[in-house]
């Protein structure tokens, strides 16, 4: 999946402004930063010590910057989206999915899939939005069935 959300105020608005925070995998740990927000990065040794890292950016540049520096995106409400690389992806959610699991979801060869884990190969923009959409099918099965 190439997007997890998080919302800082839990109302759902179409004029909330969106923060795109990208998770990327190095050889031992992630890194994260705000796309659209000059200043904020974060690292850690887990996606969630990258994710809080950043996130403690975003508090502390409101918090140690005169109102007029901080960018206007982070004036009043915002939603937090927290966008992986294919390879950070596959690689955060290899004990999850297996390839073969991966294949019957997108259509994609598992190869492909291992390819782009090592990052041997990168997708095309139509073969991520496969994964993404494939994703997302999943999490709304989820979501709407009770045990």
């Amino acid at each position: 999946m190439n997007t997890q959300r998080n919302s800082v105020n839990q109302e759902k608005s179409s004029k909330n402004k969106k923060i795109k925070i990208i998770i990327e995998r190095s050889d031992d740990s992630y890194s994260s930063y705000a796309q659209n927000v000059p200043g904020v990065y974060g690292h850690g040794d887990t996606v969630d010590e990258a994710k809080q890292s950043a996130l403690t950016g975003i508090e502390l540049l409101k918090k140690y910057n005169k109102d007029e520096n901080i960018p206007s995106i982070l004036k009043g409400e915002y939603e937090i989206i927290f966008k992986f690389d294919v390879e950070s992806f596959l690689n955060f959610y290899k004990r999850t999915f297996t390839n073969a699991a991966l294949e019957r979801m997108t259509g994609i060869n598992q190869k492909q899939f291992q390819h782009y884990a090592t990052g041997l190969k990168k997708p095309r923009p139509a073969q991520v939005k496969k994964i993404e959409t494939a994703m997302h099918r999943l999490g709304k099965e989820l979501i709407s069935m009770e045990l």
